[in-house]
């Protein structure tokens, strides 16, 4: 997801625009650049790679200006090359471009027809020449931003500057967030608050379809239909201290360590320990008439929603369905009255899981969401919204937000049984406590980091990792997979326990690492003759388990992980921590970028 930062400023810009892209690095980037207007020219400076390459063309050739506008850039159309790399500039006109422009190719082929020379292969350099034709043409330069972007398809969020009109800076979104920041004297520009927040924390959140026009006579703010509107303008509340790494080598172990603080805040927010009741905000509709749900997400998001169908299936007896966001929209999804459709996503912001939740809508379901950001595009679409409250996740694998989704899942799934008389008050009462017992667990297990790092090294020499769980620890079973994937660049799969033997175990001898993650419990001796079917082959085990366990099952191991003993409801929610620092140290130990691991981005804004 490319970062957008723009400043209409009254002092020198570059500086603070870098120092803006900097926030931006947890979406992930493999380029990155500046732009300013100052002496009659657009001047640009730009970089592949990482954004210390940038700051050192800077400091060899220092750009002024006090209006300017900055980008990062995860490549979609062309590579990460610096003519791919934003901003993207004609003569007259600079840009910078979050999204995709779906009818890019028609426009191109129209504009190079017009004798227009293209230096990039980027779908983005088109909104540049497109604006540009117009302006040369002696065109408005808002005129010829609101004639264009009537003519772009696709989903995007924009900064425009102007070589005429030093004093204008232009933003628009569509499909794509941007926000709109008030300062003394300055205006800014940002694909969220996060971006502003040594800046100023008054924002406005542009609406789908808006633009604004900011100058020296104040901001306006235009609809889809150029109307003028006014946005709401509210205190982001988020300061730079939420983006230090504090004692920790990376974002990534601090936001694990966070997770019994921002577990404990999501969950205060929904329980009632001295009632013993589930409290989710009111929506509106009644969810007793609920007879299904469809869960749809992408990625983490997605393993949780798995695990929220076990807890919605066993408590309240509703079917669920769940869907990759991606392939939702392409099956023809039956869609019955009285559907619940809940859309997972720590942005609110993913392309694919907006456009189903559109799709979902269309199709008459009632939707539900969860998301990390309460100001996000889900969100304000929702009838129903359950914001996490697990601050600003910088590292590009997700840790704490996925936590915090399987806490606000798991209340979710218990006051739907209670709305349709599958919970007694006793019931619920056990499920409260046992919930508020999660955060000191997560406490517990991150105890045994020091454990997990000494066994991390011999599992950064496999080639290939399997993980293994039943139930509820299957999803978590597929999560370890995607982290070791995401981070260490090892190949991994996860798989239920019960399938080994339904192929996967031709993969097994000593050279493939097998995780098994299996807390005692009803399930606990199925997976543990699953994982001895493992042995017999030659395959070295790493069981997590809590100390029944691994009592019973830990002979014969490569290493064992043991977790305190907690009651079922709550072990997918303890048991990402182990998978979590044993993908975190597996990646320390091959020496890969923990937290922008490459060709990754922290939400994807196209499909």
């Amino acid at each position: 997801m490319c970062g957008i930062i723009g400043i209409f400023g009254t002092r020198a810009v570059s500086d603070r625009l870098v120092e803006g892209l900097r926030r931006l690095e947890y979406r992930g980037y493999d380029s990155a650049g500046v732009c300013t207007v100052h002496d009659d020219v657009l001047d640009r400076r730009r970089a592949e790679g990482k954004l210390d390459n940038l700051a050192r063309v800077l400091a060899e050739s220092p750009l002024p200006g006090d209006v300017g506008i900055a980008h990062t850039r995860w490549a979609t159309h062309g590579g990460p090359t610096t003519n791919n790399a934003h901003p993207h500039a004609t003569g007259e006109v600079a840009i910078v471009h979050n999204g995709i422009i779906e009818n890019f190719k028609s426009l191109r082929e129209e504009l190079a027809a017009q004798g227009r020379v293209f230096e990039s292969q980027t779908d983005s350099e088109v909104v540049a020449h497109l604006i540009s034709a117009q302006v040369e043409a002696g065109v408005d330069p808002v005129e010829a931003v609101r004639t264009s972007l009537k003519r772009l398809r696709g989903a995007f969020a924009l900064a425009i500057l102007f070589r005429s009109r030093p004093d204008l800076l232009i933003g628009a979104r569509l499909g794509s967030p941007l926000v709109v920041g008030y300062g003394d004297d300055e205006t800014y520009l940002g694909s969220d608050a996060l971006a502003l927040a040594p800046l100023t924390q008054r924002i406005a959140y542009l609406e789908e379809g808006d633009w604004v026009v900011i100058s020296r006579d104040g901001t306006q703010i235009y609809d889809g239909q150029d109307q003028p509107v006014e946005r709401p303008v509210t205190v982001s509340g988020i300061t730079g201290a939420l983006i230090d790494k504090g004692n920790h080598r990376h974002f990534m172990l601090k936001e694990i360590y966070e997770q019994p603080i921002v577990v404990a805040q999501t969950l205060n927010s929904y329980l009632r320990p001295l009632d013993g009741r589930v409290s989710l905000p009111v929506p509106d509709f009644d969810l007793s008439t609920i007879r299904r749900v469809t869960i749809v997400a992408c990625g983490t998001s997605y393993y949780a929603g798995m695990v929220a169908k076990y807890w919605i299936e066993r408590f309240a007896r509703v079917p669920v369905e769940i869907d990759v966001a991606s392939e939702f929209r392409y099956r023809a999804p039956v869609m019955e009255e009285g559907g619940l459709a809940l859309f997972v996503s720590q942005s609110g912001e993913t392309a694919d899981t907006l456009a189903a939740l559109r799709h979902a809508r269309e199709g008459g379901q009632k939707i539900a969401v969860v998301v990390n950001v309460p100001t996000s595009t889900m969100a304000r679409e929702a009838d129903l919204l359950l914001p996490t409250h697990a601050g600003p996740e910088i590292g590009v694998a997700s840790t704490k937000a996925f936590t915090c989704q399987l806490a606000v899942l798991a209340a979710l799934a218990a006051n739907l049984a209670r709305a349709k008389g599958r919970l007694s008050a006793e019931e619920e009462r056990r499920i409260v406590r046992h919930l508020t017992e999660a955060p000191a667990a997560i406490n517990a297990a991150l105890a045994y980091n020091d454990r997990i790092e000494q066994m991390a090294g011999a599992i950064s020499q496999a080639r290939d990792v399997l993980y293994l769980g039943r139930g509820p620890d299957y999803p978590l079973a597929l999560e370890g997979a995607l982290k070791l994937k995401e981070i260490s660049y090892i190949h991994a799969e996860g798989y239920a326990a019960g399938e080994m033997k339904h192929g996967p175990i031709a993969l097994i001898d000593e050279h493939v690492p097998v995780i098994v993650l299996a807390p005692s419990g009803p399930l606990f001796e199925k997976t543990v003759s699953n994982m001895q079917e493992v042995q017999a082959r030659g395959g070295k085990v790493v069981l997590i388990s809590d100390y029944d366990g691994i009592q019973e099952a830990g002979d014969d191991c490569l290493a064992t992980v043991t977790m305190p003993k907690v009651h079922p409801l709550i072990a997918p929610i303890v048991y990402a921590i182990p998978v979590q620092l044993l993908a975190y140290h597996v990646a320390v130990a091959k020496g890969t970028d923990v937290d922008q691991p490459r060709n990754l981005a922290k939400s994807v804004t196209v499909e």
